[in-house]
């Protein structure tokens, strides 16, 4: 549950050593929130942000071991969460790949790491959290969706699409738990300049870590359903979804 001051109890982090996952969390503890899990595949990289989430303040850091990857374990991944740290008050999706676009195109099986990762493995975790918040009576997820999900771009179209669907599935997830006391907050990023882009060029209106969970912060708190960010990225979407194809597929982008 939330305190007075907006606190959360506990916090789940998937993705838990990604630079937004880091940056939300300590967000978070400077609100007042306790507890924070955070989860992922490396444990050094976990351990280092543990350190840093500590830093920030919290009471109680822990970690734990998730891949997304392992769907068949996700469901009692979320049990054991449970049991061991009581009622997810807040779950933040911060994991996924970028991949690269054009080695994809020729090996599908780089294709289907990217597609498995940030779509069914984001799914597969996504319906036993909802189904413990139910249980529970309350509870907010958080989904780092992103700008690329908006529409197919020649330049990062396998990146795009998984964000699509997970997009598509957390609108749908959200509508199915209107009134239950779960909410589902999806936000949508630019180019994030971090770990995951560190090879690549900044692209226009490109944002950080931190601004990222700055929007994640004030979308809970406005009780918002999508986060653009920046903000004006929701414009510039808006434009680029409605031109026509022939001159969409002009652009380079």
């Amino acid at each position: 549950m939330r305190d007075g001051l907006g606190g959360y109890g506990t916090v789940l982090v998937l993705g838990g050593a990604s630079d937004i996952g880091v940056a939300t969390a300590r967000a978070l503890v400077a609100k007042g929130t306790r507890q924070v899990v955070l989860a992922g595949r490396n444990a050094g990289a976990l351990e280092d942000a543990a350190r840093t989430v500590r830093a920030a303040g919290a009471v109680r850091v822990e970690r734990a071991s998730f891949d997304a990857l392992e769907t068949d374990k996700h469901g009692a991944f979320v049990r054991d969460v449970a049991e061991l740290h009581g009622d997810i008050d807040l779950a933040l999706l911060a994991f996924g790949i970028l991949g690269d676009q054009r080695a994809a195109e020729r090996d599908p099986s780089l294709a289907l790491e990217v597609a498995r990762t940030n779509y069914l493995g984001a799914v597969s975790v996504l319906l036993p959290l909802a189904e413990r918040m139910l249980e529970q009576g309350h509870g907010s997820i958080v989904v780092l969706s992103s700008v690329a999900g908006e529409r197919g771009r020649r330049s990062n179209f396998v990146y795009g699409s998984s964000k699509a669907g997970l997009d598509v599935f957390c609108q749908g997830l959200a509508d199915h738990l209107q009134g239950s006391g779960v909410d589902v907050l999806v936000v949508r990023p630019g180019f994030v300049r971090s770990k995951m882009t560190s090879q690549l060029e900044a692209a226009p209106l490109s944002t950080t870590p931190g601004k990222v969970a700055a929007a994640i912060i004030g979308g809970l708190r406005d009780g918002r359903e999508t986060v653009w960010v920046p903000p004006q990225l929701r414009w510039v979407m808006s434009g680029l979804r409605h031109l026509p194809r022939p001159v969409f597929r002009r652009l380079e982008i």
